[in-house]
């Protein structure tokens, strides 16, 4: 097996190709087909020519939160928190930016009167306890903002809070949303059942991580950071009898992806939850799913990686090199791939 640096993974990608904004309709979205024939440009609400009858995609139901708050240390400085995970009521894990890394025992004053006490730190995140009578997420959702990527310039407002989340969010926890889901809109998913198609869910808290650029030329050594997921025993049923019946497993997003090869032994899903760390790059063998959807993602990045193991190397730098040329739109906001499993 070929041994790969993260310079394998890089590609030069226009600044004015990365999407700042979602199109007027979510379906609306271009749409490059990677089949074992070659590339195919198309849109995304040609979807269901695509697909067969007795086919199972996989959705991820995270919703996003408002993890983005931004506070003063009771000393004086200013502090910025992502939140990465809620613990419980009370407690959290959290990104921190500071001019100086906040110690055990710093208190944190945010707005309303709403304080937080750091009490430990876990690497890079931050052990956060809220002194308040409401909830984290309560607290969240009143005070705090959509974290969108760093790479989409403007400040989120009202349009992000409805399109940086998918029409079947329902349940909160995510950082980052999981963006191939963003395409869909209920029309679109309204179409799929009619023909046939199943549509199933399980849940990735996608976490902070999701933006941690690798650090060594040597992947090997890049450590994912954890994530919670749930496969509910329907979705693992339904992988299982499309499995039997010959049928595509289609994973919408390389969260859904992560999650059912997280639970797979030898091709058959586990129903159930857990955490995952689990870090696909090429020669990784997949067990469960044959097509993806997912978005264009950012050079030298774990998801690069994976799409690449996914569909191979070779075809995947050539596609991303049509996409260019082709004035496709890039990350979060921008266009997707549909990808058979090399």
């Amino acid at each position: 097996m070929a041994r790969h640096t993260l310079d394998d993974f890089d590609y030069a990608l226009p600044e004015e190709l990365i999407a700042q904004h979602p199109l007027p309709e979510r379906s609306g979205s271009r749409l490059l087909r990677l089949a074992r024939e070659g590339l195919a440009d198309h849109v995304f609400s040609e979807l269901p020519s695509m697909l067969r009858r007795g086919d199972v995609l996989v959705f991820n139901d995270t919703r996003v939160i408002k993890a983005r708050l931004s506070g003063r240390r009771e000393s004086g400085g200013k502090v910025e928190a992502l939140v990465e995970r809620i613990l419980n009521e009370r407690e959290a894990l959290a990104l921190l930016r500071a001019s100086h890394a906040p110690r055990a025992g710093t208190w944190i004053a945010f707005d309303e009167g709403v304080r937080a006490e750091v009490i430990g730190r876990d690497a890079d995140l931050f052990h956060l306890r809220f002194a308040a009578e409401a909830s984290v997420l309560a607290i969240l959702e009143r005070l705090g903002s959509v974290p969108l990527p760093p790479y989409i310039g403007h400040a989120a407002g009202d349009e992000d809070a409805e399109r940086y989340q998918t029409v079947y969010a329902r349940r909160p926890g995510a950082v980052a949303a999981p963006t191939a889901g963003l395409h869909f809109d209920e029309p679109l998913l309204e179409r799929l059942r009619d023909m046939g198609v199943q549509l199933v869910y399980l849940t990735l808290h996608v976490g902070a991580g999701t933006f941690q650029p690798v650090r060594s030329g040597n992947i090997a050594e890049h450590r994912m950071h954890s994530e919670w997921y749930e496969i509910p025993q329907a979705t693992a049923d339904a992988v299982r009898a499309a499995r039997a019946a010959n049928a595509s497993v289609v994973a919408v997003g390389t969260t859904s992806l992560r999650a059912l090869e997280a639970a797979s032994r030898d091709g058959e899903v586990t129903a159930g939850s857990g955490e995952t760390d689990l870090f696909i790059t090429p020669g990784y063998r997949f067990r469960t799913v044959e097509r993806l959807i997912t978005n264009f993602h950012l050079p030298r990045s774990t998801l690069l990686m994976l799409v690449a193991a996914f569909a191979g190397l070779e075809p995947v730098s050539d596609a991303y090199a049509h996409a260019v040329r082709n004035r496709y739109r890039f990350f979060s906001y921008g266009d997707a791939m549909l990808l058979d499993r090399a």
